[in-house]
């Protein structure tokens, strides 16, 4: 059997680092390159780390003959950058990488897009719904997604192309929003911005890497697929979890909004004086939006998830040493 060559662009990440231990954990490539500008969240065996600026041309030799390229790369934290930054990455990393592929005559092309790209919603929103971004962030995404389209347009007989439509990711290494969660509430600092039934899709990162490999095992030419859990968990739920497999304690305050706003206000001019904090209005106003997402596709091709939110939290927990969320 013909061994492939993956070319992970973002592979230093967070995902991407998942992304790499499970392609060299398979045993099917004879080369594994990860192109990224940032240190990796933690180094694979048999990976091959190379210094790569995808908002930059794309050099022809960083993976030659590559028969699979992910598209990983973006700057995707939402607040945290003026809004010609996500552009500035995210569509032109898009179109680099397309030229990159056209160039060197890759037809298997995977790309992590965002649930931004449909607009915060309390409705459920599943594949079939209108695209209304109401962020840069996910208006930029969309963009991205358009190019990657437009070069699979341009030979679907033997191009392929699958783009996933993650929402918030949670496992080992993230230092995101599950982990400022967690050290939260072993502080016993946490408490609910408005109300506990906010509806947060979320997924675990090895699942998540999982339905790669099933979507490119399909005979599609182009699959676009959300990715979450199929439960669709509250803030509370989250919460709870967390209590459940770490004993931390329940959290049941409820602050108001409007408490919430102005808290986040005095943070904002804290962070003017000097104080660096990451708490601030806009990032309070997404924690109170429910993201109503359900991975509709999935669940239509049967894809096996293997761990429910209580057990990806268990697996984390074990990955971290079992001591703290890491």
């Amino acid at each position: 059997m013909t061994k492939k060559r993956a070319l992970v662009f973002g592979g230093a990440g967070f995902i991407g680092s998942h992304l790499l231990k499970s392609l060299a954990e398979s045993g099917d490539y004879d080369a594994i390159v990860s192109a990224d500008i940032a240190e990796p969240r933690f180094r694979v065996d048999g990976v091959q780390y190379k210094h790569v600026d995808i908002r930059q041309p794309i050099a022809d030799d960083i993976c030659p003959d590559a028969s699979e390229i992910y598209n990983l790369a973006a700057v995707h934290t939402t607040p945290g950058h003026e809004d010609w930054e996500y552009f500035y990455t995210n569509v032109l990393g898009a179109t680099h990488c397309c030229d990159y592929a056209r160039r060197v005559g890759c037809e298997r092309v995977v790309f992590t897009s965002s649930i931004s790209v449909y607009g915060a919603s309390e409705e459920l929103k599943d594949e079939t719904s209108a695209l209304e971004p109401d962020s840069a962030y996910g208006r930029s995404k969309l963009c991205a997604e358009e190019i990657h389209a437009q070069w699979l347009n341009e030979a679907p007989g033997t191009r392929r192309l699958i783009v996933a439509r993650p929402a918030v990711i949670y496992g080992y290494t993230e230092r995101g929003n599950f982990t400022r969660l967690a050290h939260a509430m072993a502080k016993k600092r946490f408490f609910f911005p408005g109300r506990k039934d906010t509806i947060k899709a979320c997924g675990y990162v090895e699942d998540l890497v999982a339905s790669f490999g099933f979507g490119l095992e399909r005979n599609e030419t182009h699959l676009i697929y959300n990715f979450a859990h199929m439960e669709r968990y509250t803030s509370e739920d989250i919460c709870d979890a967390f209590t459940d497999v770490a004993d931390y304690g329940k959290v049941t305050l409820v602050v108001p909004m409007q408490l919430m706003m102005l808290g986040g206000l005095a943070f904002e001019v804290l962070g003017k004086l000097g104080l660096r904090t990451s708490i601030n209005r806009p990032r309070i106003k997404k924690l109170y939006k429910s993201t109503n997402i359900v991975p509709q596709k999935l669940k239509d091709m049967g894809f096996g998830y293997r761990y429910d939110l209580k057990q990806s939290l268990e697996r984390w927990l074990e990955m971290s040493g079992g001591a703290q969320f890491k």
